[in-house]
């Protein structure tokens, strides 16, 4: 049986100078084993649902896999009812919380490093700020993106986030066309691992790189999201929150066109601004 992303619980309030007892919902957060060809490799800290978008959204972030051809079959607990349509998934894993990925070939480099990442880690264990650098190219340009409609992306967003709004506690990535179409969304407690559900998608969609969409994020801008971002091949990056400094620099080194602090019909522009027109 799949288990909820945000399971029902009691608690007790605190309003108007008294105690009474409350239902509320709190978002689920476990850990998950990824494993590669049955060796481990990482325990990522998520909120179950998706996996299988996940493992590969990370694997790809890795440089792992770079094309679903380079997956023979992604092995799971029947836990967890998940199913693909584009590559093959074998129910056939007795632990719940456990992802094994396949490859049909060797792959273009292996891991330097076994992570341990909690929710709010999206580069834990990084070797050297090179590593992260790796596989990444300069974006071309040619995108343009009409800057009047990013505030009304934010609502969208909002309005997929289904579990946000029973938890209060859950961080949305959604992907758009430049016309303001929604992609795909996806949810996570960690923002980062929302970003690698969306990107775990579209590889199964056989839609990567993603140089024609737009990335709106519900928490900051953190070198670790524009690092996934780039190597998915978006141009446009949009956060509610703040960047970094790491993360403008990168961003201005490969050419995304980077916004923070997008909130009402307000925004700040810290990269490559001339793809907004």
């Amino acid at each position: 049986m799949t288990r909820p992303a945000a399971p029902d619980i009691r608690v007790r309030k605190w309003a108007g100078g008294q105690w009474t007892d409350s239902p509320d919902a709190v978002v689920m957060e476990e850990p998950l084993q990824l494993l590669l060809d049955g060796t481990e490799l990482s325990v990522v800290m998520r909120t179950p649902g998706e996996d299988v978008e996940l493992a590969l959204g990370l694997l790809y972030a890795e440089g792992i896999v770079r094309a679903l051809d380079d997956v023979k079959e992604v092995r799971i607990s029947a836990e967890s009812g998940e199913t693909a349509s584009t590559v093959r998934v074998e129910a056939s894993i007795v632990e719940s919380n456990q992802v094994d990925v396949h490859l049909a070939r060797a792959p273009r480099r292996r891991p330097e490093r076994s992570m341990l990442a909690s929710s709010a880690c999206g580069v834990c264990g990084a070797v050297l700020i090179e590593d992260l650098r790796r596989d990444l190219a300069v974006l071309p340009p040619g995108l343009s993106v009409d800057p009047g409609l990013l505030p009304s992306l934010v609502e969208r967003l909002r309005s997929g986030q289904g579990v946000f709004d029973r938890t209060g506690g859950l961080h949305g990535a959604g992907l758009f066309s430049p016309s303001g179409e929604l992609v795909c969304v996806r949810e996570d407690i960690g923002r980062h691992n929302a970003v690698d559900k969306v990107v775990g998608r579209m590889l199964l969609d056989r839609r990567l790189p993603l140089g024609d969409t737009v990335l709106v994020v519900s928490g900051r801008a953190g070198y670790e999201i524009v690092q996934k971002s780039i190597n998915a091949g978006i141009a446009v990056l949009a956060a509610v929150g703040a960047p970094s400094s790491l993360a403008v620099a990168l961003a201005r080194e490969f050419n995304q066109t980077l916004v923070g602090f997008l909130r009402g019909e307000r925004f700040n522009v810290y990269s490559a601004p001339e793809r907004l027109t």
